[in-house]
């Protein structure tokens, strides 16, 4: 038998397309975040990190402490403060020595917009404090201020050996940077429009913020860049041309996403796209809270977005079929809600005592269609009896079915054998390290 030229020609492609439906993330220097011993890495090798911003009053020192902690235990790398006045900027250190007494040592970003020189250099306590700053081009100052305000928060930074975020953002674009472009665009033969010109923009002000940072002695690989807009294509568009033309490490996310499930999706959409095209060094899920929602919320999508795209591992995963005619029982989704819930509520005590444990998958299904086909894809899974099924659940261990539960009490049963499982791999491995 003789292979088929045409078939192998249409294979080779086909494996051809699969290998480059995955880029290698784009090449960046890479930046480096510290608070005493705690070392953050943003770009280069690093994994895409994990920020997020807390919505409390800055000078409500136990209150932003709390949220800090609550935002760092979900997962935040790297949390941000408003440092906004002189009142905030002295509550800085206090917040910072509340945390380290708790024994969270997040470190801290302060954004700073319009009177950051002034807050900087006058507040040194301040400026220790934090770990990184963030500075908005279009809002540190006006003609002849604008150069020496900028180098104000500059030199700061490098006396006190500090990363830089130039955040860009199109609600505070820098005017004259932006009537300059308009002008030289009308003068075009062939005029762009305004979409495009204020794409440039928002790239030209954070390159050009980007290169004075370096004439000023800055280091390159501590500046990371951001161009942040509200919509979902503009987003793409912008930090497309924008990785295109540096190598700064990048900062991802749309600057208002909105509330509940539109916020969820636009962020999940504009940063799976990028992050899929291997841009992006880290990103911030910004979500307007649901009244009495915790500010957490942000961090769990964007934990959820790095793990769905296969970035990153943070917590085992829980395969559930959506339900149908066949499972009329709610008995599969309680149980596909309580694992998930314990699974959450162990993580803490399991990262330290399980390392890799966070790999882990775990399926729930509930009828014999995809049931016990996805429970053997899983490390762990149990196939529950659907509508008119035999009442019994079988359970597949690494592929192979190692046991049957019946009763009521099977939910009880099969988080035990989770635990049992996890105890029996990762115990072992950490036993065989240590």
């Amino acid at each position: 038998m003789h292979d088929n030229p045409r078939t192998m020609s249409a294979t080779q492609d086909t494996e051809r397309d699969i290998e480059e439906a995955v880029p290698a993330r784009r090449a960046t220097r890479q930046a480096v975040v510290c608070w005493g011993e705690r070392r953050v890495t943003i770009g280069g090798d690093a994994p895409v990190r994990v920020q997020s911003m807390t919505n409390t009053d800055t000078v409500d020192v136990v209150g932003t402490a709390i949220q800090v902690k609550e935002l760092a235990q979900a997962g935040s790398e790297l949390v941000r403060l408003t440092v906004n006045t002189d009142e905030a900027a002295q509550a800085l250190p206090r917040i910072r020595e509340q945390l380290d007494r708790m024994g969270v040592d997040v470190p801290l970003v302060g954004d700073f917009h319009y009177n950051g020189h002034l807050l900087l250099t006058r507040y040194p306590d301040c400026a220790q404090a934090l770990s990184k700053y963030r500075i908005n081009p279009g809002n540190v100052g006006k003609g002849d201020k604008k150069d020496r305000q900028f180098a104000q928060m500059i030199e700061v930074a490098m006396r006190w050996q500090r990363p830089v975020r130039i955040g860009v953002n199109w609600g505070s674009l820098d005017q004259e940077l932006l009537a300059g472009l308009m002008d030289a665009n009308a003068a075009r033969a062939r005029p762009l429009s305004a979409q495009q010109v204020m794409y440039e923009a928002l790239i030209r002000s954070a390159l050009e913020s980007a290169q004075r940072a370096e004439q000023l002695g800055m280091p390159g690989h501590q500046i990371l860049l951001s161009c942040k807009v509200s919509s979902v294509r503009d987003l793409v568009a912008v930090y497309r041309e924008l990785s295109r033309r540096c190598d700064y490490a990048l900062h991802l996310g749309l600057t208002e996403a909105g509330m509940g499930t539109r916020g969820t999706v636009a962020s999940t959409a504009a940063l799976s796209i990028l992050l899929q095209e291997g841009i992006g060094d880290t990103i911030r899920v910004s979500l307007t809270p649901q009244p009495g929602e915790a500010r957490t919320q942000e961090v769990v999508v964007a934990l959820e977005v790095l793990q769905a795209l296969g970035l990153r591992s943070f917590t085992p995963s829980v395969t559930a079929c959506p339900g149908c005619g066949r499972t009329t029982s709610s008995v599969f989704q309680e149980l596909a809600r309580d694992i998930d819930a314990h699974l959450r509520a162990r993580m803490p005590q399991w990262r330290r005592e399980y390392p890799g444990v966070e790999s882990l998958r775990v399926a729930v299904m509930g009828c014999i269609v995809n049931g016990p086909g996805e429970s053997r894809h899983a490390d762990i899974g149990i196939s529950l009896p659907g509508t008119g099924e035999h009442p019994a659940a079988p359970v597949f261990v690494d592929g192979v079915k190692r046991h049957t539960l019946r009763g009521d009490d099977i939910a009880d049963r099969f988080i035990d054998l989770v635990d049992d499982y996890i105890r029996q791999r990762w115990g072992i491995a950490a036993a065989a390290q240590s």
